[in-house]
């Protein structure tokens, strides 16, 4: 078993589930995250004054996986979220130490 981590765009989240649907995963979690990276964030305005906002809006979905499953999502994922621009996102994957008889 594996956990995925990935850290996307908000309006790339749904093809992302998309394709953890199509896989069959059967366990994860979709949380709204914020971020800080090389994008250095973005000026916005409220009640007529400009303010730099450091954080930009994320979503992070954590994906609970077979060994197989987390392969292909490693590899599927960085394609179906790629815009081509900075702060696409991260997969980040990490081995669970899971009885089989416990798989869902």
């Amino acid at each position: 078993m594996k956990q995925l981590t990935i850290v996307v765009k908000p309006f790339r989240a749904e093809a992302v589930l998309q394709v953890i649907a199509e896989l069959g995963v059967t366990a994860c979690a979709v949380r709204e995250a914020k971020g800080y990276g090389r994008q250095k964030g973005y000026l916005d305005r409220y009640r007529g004054s400009e303010y730099s906002a450091a954080y930009l809006p994320k979503v992070e979905i954590t994906v609970w996986a077979t060994d197989e499953q987390a392969a292909q999502l490693k590899d599927l994922v960085p394609k179906v979220a790629r815009t081509g621009r900075i702060g696409d996102g991260k997969v980040f994957v990490v081995p669970l130490a899971w009885p089989e008889s416990l798989v869902f």
